[in-house]
């Protein structure tokens, strides 16, 4: 049998010292998950797993619980005695989440442990900088770095054009042009590749994902429903997948997100041309809309800044402002955004207290 390099898997030093105080336990790498059930790589192999029980009672949040990508402490290496137990998650280097539909708070991650995020966008009618500014926001949070990567450059007459929009909104941040059209299209991605090294393919459904990382395990291992230029037909993943990279790392395929819901961002990073207008305004509180000497509003009368991008970001810092809080936090804020022209929390309560007092006289 042939042993795995864990190592080549994205196994750290500092996550080899961590499994030292789980004695009689393994290393092992979830590759995807199925409902309860787990596929977990160790040196020996792949096989299913189940967390334990007391790994069950013991979490807090859902986000506890072992997603794709992560390092875990399992019972055994091999199936030949059933599904193993997963009993523990090792410290994660970086988390790449997004928020749960229909949720305020609730978190769902997309994967773990990730070094490189490519966030991929075709340049026909996927094209769409609003949407970059968003993966780019939760990429730099992620703990990873972000690599932007376009497809279906065959089909894009405007290809300098668009680069030019990217490069004013995607600060520091490289940018690769492919193409699945011919053999070598998707050289430019293999140059992040490296043994440890976890890349991982996030964007809309249909842009190419899987038809690149085919391409980069050299076999069809992935099956592919592309957009066509009328912008029909998706792509068929439906779930998270890990996979190996012969001696160079590993590769996480993921489903499709055109809408991508925020719980927590980076916009320092993924909007740093604003921040850095807004430090010479004249006012440290500016909201860059009357304000006399804003510099970010005369960014915008000069051509510099557009006035969709600035909205992008006040949308950003909306959708961001409770990261962090917890339940009772978040209702208090939103209690004061609600009061903030009457008065704030003070008025806030005497309406809660006039509230419960009516409901009082009508029992």
């Amino acid at each position: 049998m042939n042993t795995i390099d864990m190592k080549n898997l994205g196994l750290t030093e500092a996550m080899l010292q961590e499994a030292k105080q789980y004695k009689h336990l393994y290393i092992g790498r979830i590759s995807s998950q199925s409902k309860n059930l787990y596929k977990v790589i160790t040196e020996n192999g792949e096989l299913i797993a189940e967390i334990s029980g007391k790994f069950h009672h013991s979490v807090n949040d859902i986000t506890d619980y072992p997603s794709v990508g992560d390092f875990v402490m399992i019972d055994r290496i091999d199936h030949t005695d059933g599904n193993g137990i997963i009993h523990h998650v090792l410290t994660r280097k970086s988390v790449f989440g997004r928020k749960v539909a229909g949720s305020t708070t609730n978190k769902q991650i997309v994967a773990t442990n990730i070094d490189i995020v490519f966030i991929c966008m075709s340049l026909n009618n996927d094209f769409n900088l609003r949407r970059l500014e968003r993966y780019l926001s939760i990429a730099w949070d992620s703990g990873a770095t972000p690599v932007i990567v376009l497809t279906k450059a065959d089909l894009c007459q405007e290809i300098e054009q668009k680069l030019s929009e990217i490069y004013a909104i995607a600060i520091g941040v490289d940018v690769l042009v492919t193409t699945s059209i011919s053999d070598t299209g998707h050289h430019p991605i293999t140059n992040y590749l490296s043994p440890g090294r976890t890349v991982a393919f996030i964007g809309s459904s249909g842009v190419g994902k899987s038809t690149l990382i085919n391409r980069l395990l050299g076999q069809h291992v992935l099956v592919t429903n592309e957009i066509r230029n009328d912008d029909k037909g998706r792509h068929t993943t439906t779930r998270r997948e890990l996979l190996l990279l012969p001696n160079l790392g590993v590769v996480i395929d993921t489903p499709g997100m055109r809408e991508l819901g925020i719980i927590s961002a980076d916009l320092a990073k993924s909007f740093a041309d604003i921040d850095e207008l807004a430090s010479q305004c004249r006012f440290s509180d500016c909201m860059h809309q009357t304000e006399p000497s804003c510099a970010v509003q005369k960014a915008i009368q000069d051509g510099i800044l557009s006035i969709e991008r600035l909205e992008s970001y006040r949308k950003l810092q909306k959708e961001t402002k409770y990261d962090g809080l917890n339940a009772k936090m978040i209702e208090k804020e939103k209690l004061n955004n609600m009061f903030s022209t009457m008065g704030g929390m003070k008025n806030a309560r005497k309406f809660l207290k006039e509230q419960h007092n009516k409901k009082g006289r009508n029992k």
